[in-house]
Formats: C-alpha cells, sequence, structure tokens
C-alpha cells in the first residue's frame, strides 16, 4: 500500500489555493500537461483560485488539454446542470484553453457505447498528468458507486438513490435528477501520474475517515487509490473534525 501525502488546510479557502498551487506549478514546468478534471462544489474554490494565477503571470496554455470525469446522460451542454456549462462557467471562461483541446463526456450522444469508448482511447493516447478528484459521502469518486470494479473503464453509469438525493440541490425537483450518467471508470482515473483529492466540509468527514483508514475495497471506491504511487490529499479542518 502506498502512503499518499496529506496537506491539512485550515479553511475550505486555503486547501483551495493549495490544490490551485500545485496544478499552477506544473503548468509552468510542463507546457503540454493534460489535465483530469472534476466538477462538483468542492473544486469551485481552487478553479478560482487557478484561474487567477493563470491570468496574473500570462501562462501560455495552448497546448494544455482536459479531460473531464463525467457527465450526466440526457443534457446537453448548454443546460444549466450539466458539466460542460459547469466547467465553462468556473474555469473555461475565465483562462484560455483552445476548445479543441477540451474533453468532455457527450450526454446526449448518438451512440453511447462508442463514445465512452473513443474516450477511453483518447484518454490513453493522450495520458492524464494530473487528475482531481473530489469524493461522495459514500466514498465515490466520479460516478463509481460503491462495488464498481476496480477494473472498470469509462462507462455508463445507473446513478444510486443516495447520488440522487445528493444531487438534487442543483435542481428544481427531484424529479429533474438525471438517474443515468457517463463516467471515467476505477482504472482510467488510476492511469493519471498524480491524484490531487479533495475532500472538504463537515459532512465529509466520514468520506476522508473511510480513506485515510487504509482499507481497499471495491466497497469503497475512493480506497483504490491506496494502490496509486502518486496521491496528494487536501483537506480543511472540518473534513478533519477539528
Amino acid at each position: 500500500m502506498t502512503k499518499f501525502t496529506e496537506v491539512k488546510a485550515s479553511t475550505y479557502a486555503e486547501m483551495s489555493r493549495e490544490a490551485a498551487k500545485i496544478i499552477f506549478d506544473d503548468l509552468k514546468a510542463k507546457k503540454d500537461t493534460v489535465l483530469g478534471l472534476a466538477t462538483g462544489s468542492t473544486p469551485e474554490g481552487m478553479y478560482d483560485a487557478l484561474s487567477t494565477m493563470i491570468n496574473e503571470a500570462d501562462l501560455d496554455l495552448s497546448e494544455v488539454t482536459t479531460f473531464n470525469l463525467d457527465e450526466y446522460v440526457g443534457l446537453d451542454e448548454g443546460n444549466d446542470q450539466s458539466y460542460h456549462y459547469f466547467m465553462d462557467k468556473n474555469l473555461f471562461s475565465k483562462i484560455d484553453v483552445p476548445k479543441e483541446n477540451i474533453h468532455i463526456l457527450n450526454g446526449v450522444a448518438d451512440d453511447i457505447e462508442k463514445e465512452v469508448k473513443e474516450y477511453e482511447a483518447l484518454i490513453d493516447e493522450k495520458g492524464i498528468d494530473i487528475q482531481v478528484l473530489g469524493i461522495g459521502r459514500n466514498g465515490h469518486i466520479a460516478f463509481n458507486e460503491p462495488g464498481t470494479s476496480f477494473d472498470s473503464l469509462t462507462h455508463r453509469v445507473q446513478l444510486t438513490d443516495e447520488t440522487i438525493e445528493d444531487n438534487a440541490r442543483f435542481f428544481e425537483k427531484k424529479e429533474d435528477v438525471p438517474t443515468e450518467a457517463l463516467s471515467m471508470g476505477l482504472a482510467t482515473i488510476m492511469k493519471a501520474k498524480k491524484i490531487i483529492l479533495l475532500i472538504s466540509g463537515a459532512n465529509k468527514q466520514e468520506a476522508r475517515d473511510l480513506f485515510v483508514s487504509g482499507e481497499v475495497s471495491e466497497d469503497v471506491p475512493v480506497s483504490i487509490l491506496h494502490n496509486h504511487p502518486n496521491v496528494i490529499l487536501l483537506t480543511d479542518s472540518e473534513a478533519r473534525g477539528e
């Protein structure tokens, strides 16, 4: 089992800045960095800090490539709950990554099977340098719920009731929440050279404890990261129960 590094920030803002700095330094060091990106409320602060750092340094991003972890099935990119929309609002509208270098799964693709296979192939071709991850209360990463095979590649997922419940706050009513998504698999995520795992807030304390306990099991998807050689865990004091 690999020992991960934990960066213990006191506040969410500090955690976000620390995460942004890691990515910023990598972008400075390697012009053609390939980023794996996550959505959800946790990385919002990091994207805000990162876009500020990039713009203040006038960093050239013309060779940067990005891949997102997941997208809802049935939401097109114009839908304000789609992850295309989220990424544009929180990051891509603020920085200059060429549009053709931004890759997000298409939840309204005519052929979903073809979509997930081609996405996986493109990740294999490009290789992800740094993958950003958040975590669900039950230890899920991306839309890989408990019980997902550690060998899983990019695939179509039925969302659990708990995840639908957690995501309902973003929609007008629970019935509007998509029940399926497309997601990188756990084996896909493990291909990244470096992984940044962000855990913030008191409601994620249990998820952090699950990960830090070190037990590796398909019942706790995030636990696969113990088999990865380069994981940086960033937490705020609330997630640590302090």
